[in-house]
């Protein structure tokens, strides 16, 4: 048996991918949380199936984050083709809240006018490393939770000893 484990990097991309893919689409990006720790846990049992070692909690954790960091990079490319439809659809929404709110904040229509709901590139960076970071996380919970789900169990290795059976001849003499 070898007691070389598994690469990570090819259950990471595919946990990282479906997680990233399901989190940057508008209206299924609800439950973002859960896309990246299924996608750890995802990673994680791919990791188990191939590994011929047992692996431990601190394995799931490791190929955790690098799921995150992959369904993070996944999930900026996947929402920006969505970027124009997400800010048209805000917009939408603080000009029905203006028709029927009295008291608005002063500059409230400058405001609209001049788009301040999209985002420069330095917001836009600022917002993938925070989604890097709380990705990463949530990675780790994934990861180690799929570990402890999926991990195999442990084969009792008598180490030197051979179990023969005694022959009935050998008992008579």
């Amino acid at each position: 048996m070898s007691n070389q484990r598994p690469g990570m990097f090819v259950p990471a991309l595919i946990g990282g991918a479906v997680a990233g893919v399901l989190s940057g689409i508008p209206f299924v990006n609800c439950l973002c949380c859960i896309w990246i720790i299924g996608g750890a846990m995802l990673a994680s049992y791919l990791l188990v199936k191939d590994s011929p070692v047992a692996l431990s909690a601190g394995d799931g954790a490791i190929v955790g984050i690098f799921t995150g960091i992959i369904a993070a990079v996944v999930d900026a490319i996947v929402s920006v083709p969505f970027e124009a439809m997400s800010s048209e659809f805000v917009r939408d929404i603080m000009e029905k809240v203006s028709e029927y709110a009295d008291e608005l904040p002063s500059g409230w229509e400058t405001w609209l006018e001049r788009g301040a709901i999209g985002t420069s590139f330095s917001w836009q960076m600022l917002g993938f490393v925070i989604s890097v970071v709380i990705f990463s996380a949530l990675g780790v919970l994934g990861g180690i939770i799929g570990i402890s789900l999926f991990k195999k169990k442990k084969v009792q290795e008598t180490q030197g000893a051979i179990d023969v059976p005694k022959d009935k001849s050998d008992s008579q003499s």
